[in-house]
């Protein structure tokens, strides 16, 4: 069966942001490879600043995985940072979910407070500094 990872895209913070992230969840990045390791190529010259920046990263959360880049070059017009999609997490625990929750709104902003639903979950949303959208969630177990 295929899996799901989330793929981010950043303007030159990426690093800064995985970073951010492997100290919310934990666990170390299986690849980190920068622009400047690609082969070069006399059509497309790179400047130093480019070179440094993250051309993929990849970073194991539970049984997902979360990557990422910096954007760069004529392909990247079409990406609009954290604007298109939201990252869901399912948290092991109530406590889990809220330090989840408190870690990724710093300095972000909390577009649904983190709150028992309806649904019977305890659920919020936040967008953390990088502008990045996130729902944190956690479900009881069923008795």
């Amino acid at each position: 069966m295929p899996s799901v990872n989330t793929y981010l895209t950043f303007d030159g913070n990426c690093e800064v942001a995985f970073n951010y992230y492997k100290h919310v969840f934990g666990g170390d990045f299986v690849y980190l490879a920068r622009f400047g390791a690609m082969p070069g190529d006399p059509k497309y010259p790179m400047d130093a600043a480019a070179k440094n920046k993250i051309m993929h990263v990849t970073l194991p959360i539970g049984n997902t995985v979360l990557m990422g880049s910096d954007t760069g070059g004529e392909w990247s017009q079409h990406f609009k940072q954290g604007n298109n999609f939201s990252v869901s997490v399912q948290a092991d625990t109530r406590e889990q979910a809220a330090s989840l929750f408190q870690a990724l709104a710093k300095n972000g902003q909390i577009t649904v407070p983190l709150e028992d639903t309806f649904w019977g979950s305890y659920f919020g949303m936040c967008i953390d500094q990088f502008g990045i959208q996130w729902m944190i969630s956690y479900d009881k177990p069923k008795a």
